[in-house]
């Protein structure tokens, strides 16, 4: 058992190194075909994923089965040139159709898409069962077409691939900015006299050149995947368009390499659904671990963000329950507290250890350890601080809206709870400037100046009795 575990181990590590080192050709035509369909495929998925076209990516991708096909019958044989003719013409077809049914018809662009994807493919189908069935049908290997096939890869399909990649590199590096106008506003293209129709249709007939290069590899079914994913997982890392297709198209090669590798590794891995499996796991790491847009870190600063609130929300409540006693005591019950806060004891205890241990207040608890609701709490000097720019900033926002913006007295409240929490000092200058430096909201409470947050009384007070 212990041998057989040391075998395998020893036979990955040859694999391992075989794949990496690029000493067999066939494994040098793979990975150069792989990041020749990652490059390009990555590239036009950036412009189909934007200018949300992704169902039209699929679209074209299973168009060109029938041209598949019809190019098979034409050549009676594998020949990669008249395949890739025929499946050139058939998406150009489905192109034209697409452009017919939108133009001269009522029907929607998802909707002509839908049509030409099933019609196109039901027929190509039709053509591969049919083939099956002739003389020569047995040997013809065309459903490789179908699923994708890399051992298969030829010199003539990585030239191919090669010259798709390049073209596109060319172009959407010459015409990245009337691309890039073109998708985001069209409107404005067509003021500056750019010919929009015209760079679409060349635009898709460059998506179509970049499917049919990469039937080869991933096959009919999965060349769309090829197209979304490493862009929609672009997308996640970064908004701008330059970096979103660097991204893609990098995340396209990564994939592709990836794929071929664990296929290598296997004698029966397919390689075209291990390159869109790898891209999709590549996708959901970014989607939860990425450090701005990831799910997880979101997550966690939501957390911290709703944890920074209700702290804040309960120095809001110990001032306005100091406040409510005339100020003339420095401690408040946890019971009083909870009741102003609206929550639960437990989650009072919580907030209260909350505020104890960023060192904004001292709890003081009671000797009848039965009753929670008559712990004390103290604010600390910095709790005091805070807990008067938090007031400060509440009531200078409802005396802003009321002013300013002709809020009712009654409705500003929600509002500045809200807004309360994100005002910055920069901000709270120019309120206090706009209303020249008020001392009272519009319900006459008093807002807490510079000078209270700073040197207090109840700062002082609390000073002198910190146990």
């Amino acid at each position: 058992m212990e041998a057989a575990q040391v075998n395998d181990e020893v036979n990955l590590i040859s694999k391992t190194y075989r794949f990496f080192s690029f000493a067999d050709y066939s494994v040098q035509v793979v990975v150069l075909g792989v990041i020749f369909m990652g490059m390009g495929c990555g590239l036009m998925g950036g412009f189909v994923v934007t200018r949300k076209l992704s169902l039209f990516g699929d679209t074209l991708s299973h168009a060109v089965l029938p041209g598949v096909a019809v190019g098979f019958l034409w050549s009676q044989s594998k020949n990669s040139i008249s395949i890739i003719v025929g499946a050139m013409i058939a998406g150009f077809l489905g192109v034209f159709l697409i452009s017919l049914l939108k133009k001269t018809t009522k029907v929607s662009l998802d909707s002509a898409l839908g049509l030409v994807l099933s019609g196109f493919y039901a027929l190509g189908i039709c053509l591969l069962t049919r083939i099956q069935k002739m003389e020569f049908g047995n040997q013809s290997g065309i459903d490789r077409y179908l699923f994708g096939q890399i051992t298969g890869l030829s010199n003539q399909d990585v030239w191919a691939m090669g010259i798709s990649c390049i073209l596109i590199v060319l172009i959407t590096t010459i015409f990245y900015k009337e691309l890039l106008v073109t998708g985001f506003d069209q409107g404005f293209a067509r003021s500056i006299g750019l010919p929009v129709d015209l760079i679409q249709y060349f635009l898709w007939m460059l998506l179509a050149f970049s499917v049919i290069t990469s039937l080869q590899v991933v096959g009919v079914l999965l060349v769309s995947a090829l197209l979304i994913i490493p862009a929609a997982t672009a997308s996640i890392i970064t908004q701008k368009m330059r970096s979103l297709l660097l991204w893609s198209a990098l995340l396209g090669m990564v994939a592709g390499v990836i794929g071929s590798y664990l296929s290598f590794l296997g004698s029966q891995l397919p390689t075209g659904p291990l390159i869109a499996l790898t891209s999709t796991l590549l996708f959901i790491l970014v989607l939860f671990l990425h450090p701005e847009n990831g799910l997880l870190f979101k997550g966690l600063r939501l957390r911290g963000k709703e944890r920074k609130i209700a702290l804040e929300n309960t120095l809001k409540a110990v001032y306005q329950e100091l406040e409510w006693n005339k100020f003339s005591r420095d401690t408040v019950r946890l019971g009083n507290l909870a009741k102003r806060r609206r929550i639960s004891m437990p989650e009072m205890y919580q907030e209260a250890i909350h505020l104890v241990n960023k060192d904004f207040a001292f709890l003081l608890p009671v000797k009848d350890k039965t009753l929670p609701s008559e712990n004390t709490l103290s604010l600390s000097p910095t709790g005091w601080s805070e807990a008067c720019r938090i007031v400060r900033n509440h009531r200078l926002w409802e005396l802003y809206l009321t002013n300013e913006v002709q809020y009712a007295a009654d409705h500003v409240h929600e509002d500045a709870e809200k807004i309360e929490h994100v005002l910055g000092d920069e901000t709270v200058r120019k309120i206090e400037r706009i209303l020249s430096n008020p001392r009272t909201d519009p319900h006459g409470k008093l807002i807490p100046s510079q000078q209270d947050i700073e040197q207090g009384y109840i700062d002082k007070m609390i000073a002198k009795n910190l146990p």
